[in-house]
C-alpha cells in the first residue's frame, strides 16, 4: 500500500467539500495514540496495532497531501518511549525502517519533503540511514513536508535550545539581552517549520505528552475518542472542520480581530483594484 494511489484522477468527496467550506490548516500535529489499546480490544498483540497504525499514516499523509495542507508533524516515538520493552521497540525501528524503504520512491514522485525532528543518534544505525537517505532524495521538493518526530520530548528540545544559546552566548557571539522568543525559537528543532495551527490527538487522552511544548503556545486543539488504527481521512475532515468553525484570537478580544480582518479585507481590495486599473 502506498502513501499516495497510482489514480492520479482520484477525487474524494468529503475532501473537496472540506477545501470548499473554509481556510485549511498550515501545519497539522497529531499525537497518534492508542494502537496498543486498539489492538488489545480485539484479543491481538500491541505489533498488530502498531502494524494497523502504519495504514492511518499512509492515509492520512495522502489525505492531508490531497487537502492542501503543508506541513503535517506526526508523533512517532518520544524520547519515553525508549522505556517501553525492547521486543516493542525493535518492532517500532524494524516497521520504521521498513515503511522508508517501501514509501520513499512514493513521496518524492508526489513532491513530499521528509523530515525529522528529535535525538537522530539514538536510533539504531539502519534507521540513521534510511532517514538520512529519505532527507536527502525529498531536500528539494515543495509539496507537503512530512515530519517524524522520533526520539523526541519538547523538554529535551528546549534544553538543546538553551544549550545551543548558552554557548554562543559565552563565545560573545550574542549577549544575554539578544535572547527573546524569535532567538529560542529559531534554536529549536522546528525552526523550520511554522508553528501548528492544529493539534489532534487520538485515544480520547486530555494531554500534550512532552510534545512541542514551546510551538503549541496558540494552537488549536482537537481531541478524538478513535484510536489511532481508525483514525482515516473522514475523521481528519472532521478534525479540519471543527477548527473551521473556531475563532483563533491569539489573546485579542473578537472586535481587534474583526477589525484587523476588516483592515487587511479592504487593503486587499485596493490592491486589486489598482491591478484591474492599470
Amino acid at each position: 500500500m502506498a502513501y499516495f494511489s497510482n489514480r492520479k484522477d482520484r477525487t474524494s468527496p468529503e475532501i473537496e467539500a472540506i477545501k470548499a467550506s473554509g481556510s485549511i490548516p498550515e501545519h497539522i500535529a497529531i499525537i497518534m495514540d492508542g494502537n496498543g489499546r486498539w489492538a488489545k480490544s480485539r484479543g491481538k498483540s500491541r505489533v498488530f496495532g502498531h502494524r494497523e497504525g502504519v495504514r492511518s499514516v499512509r492515509e492520512i499523509v495522502e489525505s492531508s497531501a490531497r487537502i492542501g495542507v503543508k506541513h503535517l508533524t506526526l508523533y512517532t516515538f518520544s524520547t519515553e518511549n525508549w522505556k517501553r520493552p525492547k521486543d516493542e521497540v525493535s518492532t517500532l525501528m524494524r516497521l520504521l525502517v521498513t515503511s522508508l524503504r517501501q514509501e520513499l520512491d512514493n513521496l518524492h514522485e508526489n513532491n513530499v519533503r521528509f523530515m525529522i525532528i528529535g535525538d537522530h543518534s539514538r536510533l539504531p544505525v539502519d534507521a540513521q540511514k534510511e532517514i538520512d537517505r529519505a532527507i536527502a532524495r525529498t531536500r528539494n521538493n515543495t509539496g507537503l513536508t512530512l515530519n517524524l518526530a522520533l526520539s523526541y520530548s519538547g523538554r529535551w528540545d528546549i534544553v538543546r535550545a538553551v544549550r545551543k544559546i548558552a554557548l554562543e552566548a559565552r563565545s560573545g557571539k550574542i549577549s544575554p539581552e539578544d535572547v527573546d522568543e524569535d532567538l529560542i525559537a529559531a534554536h529549536l528543532s522546528t525552526a523550520a517549520l511554522p508553528d501548528p495551527d492544529l493539534l489532534i490527538r487520538t485515544s480520547g487522552e486530555l494531554r500534550l505528552s512532552n510534545f512541542l511544548l514551546w510551538e503549541l503556545a496558540y494552537t488549536e486543539l482537537y481531541i478524538s475518542d478513535c484510536f489511532w488504527p481508525e483514525f482515516r481521512t473522514p475523521e481528519l475532515c472532521d478534525a479540519i472542520r471543527a477548527y473551521q468553525k473556531r475563532e483563533r484570537r491569539y489573546g485579542q478580544v473578537s472586535e481587534q480581530i474583526q477589525e484587523k480582518t476588516g483592515r487587511l479585507t479592504s487593503l486587499n481590495e485596493e490592491r486589486i483594484n489598482a491591478v484591474t486599473s492599470l
